[in-house]
């Protein structure tokens, strides 16, 4: 029995694990800070996921929200090349990439080639109200269920919370 990922939902109101398509973000590829001087940015289109706990967003706690873009599997393998293969993924399936996580389709939850990988290294922060205003804008969006919602909640606190110690215990012998 296949398990339902995700949900339909509707309107303005946010919560974690809502994937948003077509957002604009503010493209500063290859931009230094050059003078003072007001610079127009260019804007990009992306599919994002909000990380931002739901509670904060139903409690009004946050002016701005935190996502994390969004790829289809074989979209993402054409701008990382070190992922065109099954053994990476399967590296990342079993978690032991804390930078990515993968999410199944909404629509082939079945098919793992049809899976959407999350990337928490590039973590945006939009206005609230822009968020809710684009969400409303949309027929549809899908909402990542229960479950799986905190599996990957779970999984991009784990991505913030590593430790690198200088040194460890010393093996048994």
């Amino acid at each position: 029995m296949i398990q339902t990922w995700w949900t339909h939902v509707t309107g303005a109101g946010l919560a974690q694990g809502d994937l948003l398509s077509d957002c604009l973000l503010p493209d500063f590829r290859g931009r230094g800070r050059e003078s003072d001087e007001t610079v127009e940015e260019e804007l990009d289109r992306a599919s994002l996921i909000v990380v931002t706990q739901s509670c904060d967003l139903e409690n009004k706690k946050v002016d701005h929200v935190a996502l994390c873009p969004i790829y289809p599997l074989t979209e993402f393998e054409n701008i990382n090349d070190k992922f065109k293969n099954k053994k990476a993924w399967e590296i990342v399936r079993k978690g032991q990439v804390p930078a990515l996580h993968l999410l199944a389709s909404p629509t082939q939850p079945e098919s793992n080639l049809d899976c959407l990988v999350v990337d928490f290294g590039q973590i945006a922060s939009l206005p609230i109200g822009y968020l809710s205003n684009h969400a409303d804008s949309l027929e549809q969006r899908w909402r990542l269920g229960s479950p799986f919602l905190e599996h990957f909640s779970q999984a991009f606190a784990r991505f913030f919370m590593r430790v690198g110690l200088p040194s460890g215990i010393a093996p048994f012998k």
